[in-house]
């Protein structure tokens, strides 16, 4: 059969392009391979989390994390443990292995830049403890803080204060609850069960007594921040509510630890909450108002960038990561 001349021509063409276009790859078979491969680097999450609330530049501070046994009897310590690990399993979450993450606040005014907490410092590195250099990263010098506001004394709140025996935030003043202060800096906290805790805000606490402004429920910080109180992770545990040009945010601190095991299940125990009935309390009264007043939240140890809502459930709440909204 005559061939057509068109044809053939276009044909021709198709196979000498196909040729050409296959033909490094046929040389790159013949040589090996013609570029190194990518180097393994290891597991990482960002370093920071920036978002408008109104006229204020809010932005999270991822400062690590640890590896810790459990998650019982750490959470749901009054529960048995299979049904704490099959709650963990059901959320496909370890049954025995849990992470604890760190998530300090910062809050740009306009005018001033408030420091919620300070993060592990030292004690935890390298795994935790980074918020000073990733404060940097995220484009804020340690001395442009105004204010550092301290939820609640536990280490991983406190530790960060001082950095190689000198203040972290030079310039700031501070804030806290009396009760919270008055209680770690007793004579009494010295020894026993909490003398670690006592002695670490000795040397990271106490130096900044006289620079020191103690509020209760509802004082004002700055304009646009006040106390929310929040008792029973420890005796002055508080938490912080935030608004501008009618956006809010409440930053929880520790009033409910586990975005699964707490949220989810408010009535267990947690093995580090003083007082674990007022902590069901709080965790039931701030988690009630959040999801009712849809208000966003941030809490110390959410998964990061530990920015979120909640939802009432039938057996407690459900914790929806922010995703979108602060951008739109």
């Amino acid at each position: 059969m005559k061939r057509d001349a068109s044809t053939m021509t276009r044909r021709g063409l198709f196979a000498a392009a196909a040729g050409a276009l296959a033909a490094p790859y046929i040389l790159r078979a013949g040589l090996g391979t013609a570029h190194a491969a990518a180097p393994m680097l290891g597991p990482d999450r960002a370093g920071h989390h920036r978002f408008k609330l109104g006229d204020f530049e809010v932005t999270t501070i991822f400062d690590g994390a640890v590896t810790v046994d459990g998650p019982h009897p750490i959470f749901g310590n009054d529960q048995p443990a299979e049904e704490v690990q099959r709650h963990a399993q059901s959320r496909l979450l370890p049954a025995d292995k849990l992470e604890i993450g760190f998530t300090p606040v910062l809050v740009n005014t306009g005018s001033e830049l408030v420091v919620f907490d300070a993060g592990n410092g030292v004690a935890r590195r390298p795994n935790a403890g980074r918020f000073a250099e990733r404060m940097q990263a995220a484009g804020y010098a340690p001395d442009q803080a105004d204010v550092v506001v301290i939820t609640h004394f536990h280490p991983d709140h406190i530790g960060g204060l001082m950095e190689n025996g000198q203040p972290l935030f030079p310039n700031a003043r501070y804030v806290t609850h009396q009760g919270e202060f008055d209680f770690w800096l007793h004579p009494d906290r010295m020894s026993g069960g909490t003398e670690g805790v006592a002695k670490l805000a000795e040397t990271n606490v106490k130096p900044f007594a006289d620079k020191t402004t103690f509020v209760q429920d509802e004082g004002e910080v700055v304009a646009g921040i006040r106390a929310v109180a929040s008792p029973g992770h420890t005796p002055g545990h508080t938490s912080f509510h935030v608004e501008s040009e009618g956006k809010r945010l409440l930053i929880g601190g520790d009033f409910c630890n586990h975005y699964v095991l707490s949220l989810e299940r408010p009535d267990w125990h947690v093995s580090f909450d003083m007082d674990k009935d007022l902590a069901v309390a709080t965790r039931k009264r701030l988690l009630d108002m959040i999801a009712s007043e849809r208000l966003a939240f941030t809490n110390y140890h959410m998964p990061c960038p530990a920015v979120g809502f909640v939802e009432k459930t039938d057996t407690g709440w459900r914790y929806v990561p922010a995703t979108y909204q602060f951008f739109i």
